[in-house]
């Protein structure tokens, strides 16, 4: 792997049925392949559907497959794309009523703040604790955490796919 390619995971958490092949043509559309998923019930709402594949493409990727399946209404998902030298990770999450949360991760997938968020936080709360503690929930994407944890431990012990970009 060269150091401009990048790996990760993309976990469709919950899709309904008919939303599925829309899924798969977007993120086929990405990496320029056909993309099966292996779907399977979801139990944390009934009626919709799960998949996750462990992807490897270039740098960047994950941006564009975060930004392909935004569009996509009623989806539930979550992109990683693990830190290559000179580049830091990435996590995108997207739920329909908070829609898109993108932070930056290290080696272990721990969500980093900037220097700037945590001086605009102290900034708007001006004194104020409470103001301070929302401006850094909002940094770490907490809202889409507890959205998504029901659906996270859902999926646990779920089969996991390779998928690999052409060219």
């Amino acid at each position: 792997m060269s150091e401009h390619t990048a790996r990760g995971v993309l976990h469709i958490h919950s899709a309904p049925t008919a939303l599925c092949p829309h899924v798969e043509w977007a993120v086929s559309s990405v990496v320029d392949a056909r993309v099966d998923f292996q779907w399977e019930p979801q139990p944390a709402s009934p009626g919709t559907q799960r998949a996750e594949l462990s992807w490897r493409g270039p740098q960047g990727i994950g941006a564009t497959l975060a930004s392909s399946l935004r569009s996509l209404s009623h989806l539930r998902f979550e992109v990683t794309e693990e830190p290559t030298p000179g580049c830091d990770g990435s996590r995108w999450s997207h739920t329909p009523e908070l829609g898109i949360f993108h932070a930056t991760t290290d080696v272990h997938g721990n969500i980093m703040i900037s220097e700037d968020r945590v001086r605009c936080a102290y900034e708007r709360g001006a004194g104020d604790p409470s103001v301070v503690y929302q401006e850094l929930s909002l940094a770490l994407g907490e809202a889409w955490d507890e959205e998504l944890d029901p659906f996270r431990h859902a999926a646990e012990g779920a089969p996991v796919r390779w998928l690999h970009r052409v060219g």
